[in-house]
């Protein structure tokens, strides 16, 4: 142990052995959540009168600790954490082998802070036309508690990125884009102002940002498909690609959408080359909502030649360029076949973005392979869901903890391979999971109850999301964490305000004893409930 003041961190356990046999608050303000079960789970009720929230005081003191977990038992941000300040010792004497039988042996989480990693930027979700729309549907109040949830630094958990989409999507009432007349329009000389569906958005949005008192929100667009002229099938889905007289128009277009929300008062922090290329190359056969489809070579061509220049050139050379927007599969050879087919390609690029949907065909390593050749990009997942596959349930299963176990352990397996950021998609759908005109269905950390518009159903996703983005906060940056059994699942992170924070999983069906040892901190033994999540901070 180094130093003269190394923390016994060994009464965290104690604190814990009490939360999990009353998962009461300890001496905060939070709102606890106002639990409902279904036959398929649990969820949290909030209405315009009641909704739970996070609140705490973050430790302080050298040996202030908080911990806040939730299970798939029914703990929804359930905190513990020091009353004063926990005693500082010249060592932590070893804990005895014996004081644990054979069969109850403890998991040891190893800390090694001299061995970093990323520093991450954020997390959030995206701001869709289905979400503009549930939103409208609920009362004002409700909307307010819907705002603060998410994006609150304060009550909420915390968001700090949104992405939207740049014109339509497959979650609209239906397929659009700027521009559609006049047809074969070069100079797009009919973008000139904002459609009414934006407009609704924006002044969302900037409702949210006051509601929520985060004025920090890094805003990420992303386009769906261009006009139907601009494509060689003339159709918003199905086989198609870009015809190369609408390169530069394309280019163009993204420009003239950044200007006009800049104007009505969004600056946004990112644009991506366009929502998963590959659905109008390969996936077209079962994909029926809007695409683009794109090779690797052509993107390339477009970005070296077209988008990449006119956006550096414009007024908007600070907004970040990130392409890929596909599924693991297609990491890291996208980005070398676009090097292909233009040598500056990725040079006008500032991040790789990664969606999850084959996460679990597909091996994390493809993202190291892309860090290791691309060390100087951002690495984001911007696009998760539930609920798409044909072997799934389409649309939100109210309570359940399986989906929440899905989103908890890829996103502790992308942050192990060095993602900067993480984005859910629709903050909130409707109670089978839209509107969506294309009938695709999926999950969501908020349903809507649209019916009343009274109450809305904050799934355990949610509060898995939760134990990330309140916690790892933007800049900090990942160390080395090792655990001695694979079913506890831990990152942790070195914060800005030089606190600690780790978040770990406990994927037994049954609860166990963890033993954290912190070269700098100490020891701290914890009872982890069975299924349970866990975000530890400490000073």
């Amino acid at each position: 142990m180094k130093g003269t003041t190394t923390l016994n961190l060994i009464a965290v356990g104690l604190l814990l052995l009490s939360l999990i046999v009353s998962p009461a608050l300890t001496a905060s303000e939070a709102v606890p959540c106002a639990l409902r079960e279904y036959p398929t789970g649990s969820v949290c009720v909030c209405n315009s009168t009641y909704c739970d929230t996070l609140e705490f005081e973050e430790p302080i003191t050298v040996g202030g600790f908080l911990l806040v977990s939730s299970s798939r038992d029914g703990i929804r941000f359930g905190q513990s954490r020091d009353a004063t300040k926990m005693p500082v010792v010249p060592e932590v004497k070893p804990i005895p082998k014996q004081r644990f039988a054979r069969s109850t042996r403890p998991v040891t989480i190893q800390l090694n802070r001299r061995r970093t990693f990323q520093t991450v930027v954020g997390f959030g979700g995206a701001f869709t036309g289905a979400v503009s729309f549930n939103l409208g549907k609920l009362e004002p109040t409700l909307r307010s508690c819907l705002y603060r949830s998410y994006y609150s630094k304060k009550v909420g958990i915390g968001f700090s990125l949104m992405r939207i989409p740049i014109g339509g999507c497959d979650f609209d009432l239906k397929p659009w884009a700027y521009n559609e007349l006049p047809e074969d329009d070069v100079h797009l000389t009919n973008f000139t102002k904002l459609d009414q569906r934006d407009l609704i958005k924006i002044a969302q949005i900037k409702e949210l940002m006051a509601t929520a008192e985060n004025q920090d929100i890094k805003l990420m667009g992303a386009a769906w498909s261009p006009p139907r002229w601009m494509k060689s099938n003339n159709d918003w889905s199905g086989s198609s690609r870009l015809k190369s007289e609408y390169y530069q128009t394309w280019a163009d277009y993204h420009i003239k959408y950044l200007q006009l929300m800049t104007d009505a008062g969004l600056d946004y922090w990112a644009i991506s080359t366009g929502n998963e290329p590959m659905n109008a190359v390969i996936g077209f056969l079962f994909i029926r909502f809007m695409s683009l489809g794109w090779t690797a070579l052509s993107q390339g061509k477009w970005v070296g030649d077209h988008l990449g220049p006119t956006l550096r050139s414009s007024g908007f050379q600070n907004v970040k360029l990130f392409a890929g927007d596909d599924q693991r599969y297609t990491f890291p050879w996208w980005f070398s076949q676009m090097d292909q087919g233009h040598p500056n390609a990725t040079q006008y690029l500032d991040g790789l973005a990664v969606h999850w949907y084959w996460d679990g065909v597909t091996p994390p390593g493809l993202l190291d392979q892309a860090v290791r050749l691309y060390p100087d990009k951002l690495l984001f997942n911007t696009e998760a869901s539930l609920g798409d596959k044909p072997f799934q349930t389409h649309g939100p299963i109210l309570g359940s903890w399986d989906r929440a176990e899905s989103y908890i352990t890829y996103i502790l397996q992308d942050l192990q391979h060095s993602v900067h950021g993480w984005i859910d998609w629709n903050l909130m759908l409707n109670e089978i999971g839209g509107p969506n005109y294309a009938k695709n269905y999926v999950e969501s950390a908020v349903v809507v109850n649209t019916t009343s518009g009274k109450e809305v159903y904050k799934q355990p996703i949610f509060y898995g999301l939760g134990h990330f983005s309140r916690f790892i906060t933007e800049g900090s940056t990942r160390f080395e964490t090792t655990t001695s059994d694979s079913a506890v699942i831990v990152v942790g992170f070195t914060r800005p305000d030089q606190k600690t924070t780790l978040v770990f999983y406990n994927k037994k069906s049954s609860s166990c004893e963890v033993i954290v040892k912190d070269p700098e901190r100490g020891v701290a033994q914890l009872h982890l409930p069975p299924k349970s999540v866990h975000s530890l901070l400490y000073a």
